[in-house]
C-alpha cells in the first residue's frame, strides 16, 4: 500500500505564468482564453487595493489566446503587444508560453 505524503507530484513541461492587469481598484477582473474554454472563471486579485490585479496559470508550452473580463467587459491586455484577430471581428491577446530553458 502506497503512503500519501501530502506532496504534489511535479508535472514536467508545465510553466507557471503570471498575468497582470492594471485598472481601477475595486473592479472584478477575470481572465478567459483558449486555455479554459473562454470561461471567465479565473479571477485576478488586487492584493494591495492598488489597481494591479494578478493571477497565475499553469500552462504547457504553446500559443494561447485570451482576454481580461473587467466588470463584465471583455478587454485586450493593454500591456501585451501580441494580439490576433478573432471570429467576432475584434482582437484577442496572444500569450506565447516557451519551453523551459535548461
Amino acid at each position: 500500500m502506497e503512503k500519501k505524503t501530502g506532496k504534489r507530484k511535479s508535472v514536467s513541461g508545465y510553466r507557471v505564468i503570471t498575468l497582470t492587469c492594471e485598472t481601477e481598484p475595486g473592479k472584478k477582473v477575470f481572465v478567459a482564453g483558449s486555455f479554459n474554454d473562454w470561461k471567465p472563471e479565473k479571477q485576478l486579485v488586487d492584493k494591495n487595493n492598488s489597481g494591479v490585479y494578478r493571477c497565475q496559470l499553469r500552462l504547457m508550452p504553446g500559443e494561447y489566446q485570451y482576454k481580461f473580463v473587467i466588470d463584465g467587459n471583455w478587454c485586450l491586455d493593454a500591456e501585451n503587444p501580441n494580439f490576433i484577430p478573432n471570429d467576432f471581428g475584434t482582437l484577442n491577446s496572444l500569450l506565447l508560453v516557451r519551453e523551459k530553458e535548461l
